[in-house]
């Protein structure tokens, strides 16, 4: 949809790059302290908007089958500690949600937009490989079938 202007996401295959970012409660999150685990990103626009609220609650709601597959979560944007928190404390998120100062990871994942983030969600294998990456708001279903 937005391809002509930020590209495509990282293709799957490929080595996701490393990043150390902290979680609305100041825990650091290394993501190849990860290895052995899969995990989804969320790179999403902004907290407290309806279609962010919707995309984060369907991942809430199917936390059952993340766990099955040894998935970890998290939502990505570059939002506040304070606003992570508050957000993530009224929609009960079973997940973190990383501040991401300047979109910096996101211009790694190719998720950062002119003004906001890119909704792009990837899944990372238990490798440190890409098995995952889409546009837009795929189902949790759909996205957690990709990891193995």
């Amino acid at each position: 949809m937005l391809s002509f202007l930020h590209g495509d996401p990282l293709q799957p295959g490929t080595e996701a790059p490393d990043f150390k970012l902290s979680d609305e409660q100041g825990k650091t999150v290394t993501l190849s302290e990860l290895r052995g685990y899969n995990v989804v990103l969320i790179f999403y626009p902004a907290d407290n908007t309806p279609v962010c609220r919707k995309q984060l609650c369907e991942f809430r709601d199917d936390w059952e089958l993340a766990e099955s597959k040894d998935t970890v979560v998290f939502g990505v944007n570059p939002g506040s500690g304070n606003s992570h928190s508050g957000f993530r404390d009224k929609l009960r998120l079973p997940f973190p949600l990383l501040v991401d100062n300047g979109s910096i990871v996101a211009g790694l994942y190719k998720s950062k937009g002119l003004l906001v983030n890119i909704r792009t969600v990837y899944v990372v294998g238990r490798d440190g490989r890409i098995l995952y990456a889409r546009r837009g708001k795929p189902t949790p279903s759909e996205v957690l079938a990709a990891a193995v």
